[in-house]
């Protein structure tokens, strides 16, 4: 006998939109009561939303580089059991194909592994190549990924003691414009602020953290719709970062501190200009997985509402990824709570199911 999940209460279909009822049928959504026999029929009641998005998390990655497929499963089944059901890998070394056969994690789009400046970033976690070779790598990460490539922007140059770009402007425009010829989008890790007008003037797509907006920048990115990807749960830890580089790196650990002292007003800004805002937490490196309800918090001290830090983790990351929310033959891949989290984001921590898949976990 097929077994049938009937949905009733809110079905929320968009931030501003839902229906009273639907139904999961061979694991996909649908709006149209079955007909005839043989169904056994499990009602669940409640808010029905689509399953969370964390936009930048690391599945197989951890802070010494790529793990094996136990720690990798358990990395998605922390994800999950927070109510991620959609990620973006926002860089990642290992091959996590294989979790694409698993219909009992969550999905993860790729942007492939990290193409950094030699000696420019974590060790084990990229390429680390010359400016010469980053064009002919982001083709070949761009026909390995989902749709995405990840380039590291800056990073500490000790040369010179602080934040600074890893590329040329003039190679990071050649970078963005070969991935958009191989039909993918781009997006870059950034904390600092030269950074970040390189990339614009470059027409990226994407910058992760973004913690070095300006008003010259956050102009550029309103202006060419440029996404960023805050991961304040990850800010947070700058100071953590910046305490043993005080000694010999005042300047780095300086510049550290001021962005995380003004990482709030920053992100407020990017809103009050328009710049599409998505949830990711960073989790993999030194983040742990499954705080994506935690980033919607920090976006409420941001200026966002309840609502619009869900929509930045639900309905409007899954428009921007390309992938469905609960529209009529969607993977039936939802949250159902006790109460509507566009009011209060607290009830997204108690979840009565979470269905993966058609799947009741």
């Amino acid at each position: 006998m097929a077994t049938v999940l009937h949905l009733v209460g809110e079905i929320l279909v968009g931030p501003e939109d839902s229906r009273p009822e639907c139904w999961v049928i061979d694991g996909r959504v649908t709006y149209a009561a079955p007909t005839g026999s043989g169904h056994d029929v499990q009602t669940l009641r409640g808010w029905a939303l689509p399953g969370l998005v964390d936009a930048h998390c690391h599945v197989g990655l951890d802070r010494h580089g790529p793990v094996d497929e136990a720690t990798t499963e358990a990395q998605a089944l922390t994800d999950r059991a927070a109510g991620t059901l959609l990620i973006r890998d926002a860089g990642a070394p290992s091959d996590t194909r294989w979790v694409d056969d698993r219909d009992d994690l969550p999905r993860i789009i790729r942007a492939g592994k990290h193409i950094a400046r030699t000696r420019r970033y974590i060790r084990n976690f990229a390429h680390e190549i010359e400016p010469d070779e980053l064009v002919a790598h982001v083709r070949l990460e761009a026909r390995r990924g989902d749709g995405w490539v990840k380039l590291v922007g800056d990073w500490i140059d000790r040369d010179t003691g602080d934040l600074s770009p890893c590329w040329p402007r003039e190679a990071v425009a050649a970078a963005v414009a070969a991935a958009h010829e191989e039909g993918v989008r781009v997006t870059a890790h950034c904390f600092g602020e030269e950074s970040l007008h390189d990339f614009a003037a470059a027409g990226t797509d994407c910058i992760e953290h973004a913690t070095g907006l300006d008003e010259v920048s956050t102009q550029a990115f309103a202006d060419q719709g440029i996404a960023i990807v805050p991961t304040l749960v990850n800010i947070d830890s700058f100071p953590a970062i910046a305490a043993p580089a005080l000694e010999k790196f005042p300047a780095y650990a300086a510049h550290m501190l001021d962005l995380h002292a003004r990482r709030h007003a920053t992100i407020a800004a990017a809103r009050e200009a328009g710049i599409p805002v998505y949830v990711g937490t960073d989790g993999g490196g030194r983040i742990a997985h499954g705080l994506v309800v935690d980033e919607m918090h920090e976006l409420l001290a941001c200026g966002f509402s309840d609502a619009e830090a869900l929509d930045a983790g639900s309905w409007a990351a899954r428009r921007w990824l390309g992938r469905p929310a609960l529209e009529e033959g969607a993977d039936a891949d939802l949250l159902v709570l006790a109460g509507d989290p566009r009011d209060d984001l607290g009830v997204l921590r108690i979840p009565i199911a979470i269905v993966l898949r058609g799947r009741t976990i």
